[in-house]
């Protein structure tokens, strides 16, 4: 894999950056009219940067849930959000999910596939559903590297009104963490959605986001073909096609609904 070029994806003004989401931020509340936004908070890289950004800006109109399936979901991700909470001061909410997911498993037929992706859309369903009451925006936390390979689960993680960091790739947000102050653990800690026991990123994907993000960059930014990409990255022709592949297959993912 070719460092020079994570190198180049990686050096960027995270000031000038982080001014913008925050400007976006401000604007976004305004020009909906709302009382401010609300966010998942799981203790994860993705969710703690929107975290750490919103509070800059919005840090009285921020609400964020804590929403863990205590069956499955890490203990020390929970801790790392309440201490968070505690760090920036804001409004937030501990809602386990695991009893409204154990009440849908007595009528559904078993699939723990299935049954991640609803963890989901519960914690989604949640998130609406306060920000309905209480007139907020769903702040999603998608970034560009799982956003285009469709790594998120449709009508739940993916689900938002307003995407702040989905602009960046998942090593550009880990540099804007540091950036921020965002806790080292937090950043270094292995990538999960948390959708079933054990359940880690890289493993699913099959790929390291280091190589995922110099594929997607040299495609999409640098508008390079996959034979060009390949000789550009210094990665296996078929883990880029595996990715490209992953963009192509996951494109329903990213638009509406299709219509005749």
């Amino acid at each position: 894999m070719n460092e020079k070029l994570l190198d180049e994806i990686k050096n960027q003004d995270y000031a000038a950056l982080t001014k913008k989401i925050e400007d976006f931020l401000k604007n976004q509340v305004a020009i909906n009219n709302t009382n401010g936004v609300i966010l998942g908070l799981s203790g994860g890289i993705d969710s703690s940067v929107i975290t750490y950004l919103c509070a800059r800006v919005l840090k009285d109109k921020t609400l964020a849930l804590i929403m863990p399936d205590t069956k499955i979901s890490p203990k020390k991700e929970t801790e790392e959000a309440l201490k968070i909470i505690e760090k920036l001061g804001i409004e937030y909410k501990l809602l386990d999910i695991n009893l409204i997911i154990s009440e849908y498993a007595k009528y559904i037929e078993p699939n723990e596939r299935a049954l991640g992706n609803l963890r989901a859309r519960v914690r989604a369903n949640l998130l609406y559903y306060y920000a309905n009451s209480k007139n907020l925006l769903v702040v999603g936390s998608s970034d560009k590297s799982e956003f285009l390979i469709g790594y998120f689960t449709k009508f739940g993680d993916g689900s938002a009104d307003i995407l702040p960091i989905v602009s960046l790739y998942k090593t550009q947000v880990r540099e804007l963490a540091r950036f921020l102050g965002v806790p080292e653990l937090i950043i270094t800690q292995k990538s999960s959605p948390n959708l079933w026991k054990g359940h880690i990123a890289e493993e699913e994907i099959g790929v390291k986001y280091e190589e995922v993000d110099s594929i997607l960059y040299c495609i999409f930014d640098k508008k390079l073909s996959i034979e060009e990409t390949v000789k550009a990255t210094n990665i296996e022709k078929k883990t880029v096609d595996k990715i490209y592949q992953l963009y192509k297959t996951s494109e329903h993912k990213r638009i509406t609904a299709a219509r005749p």
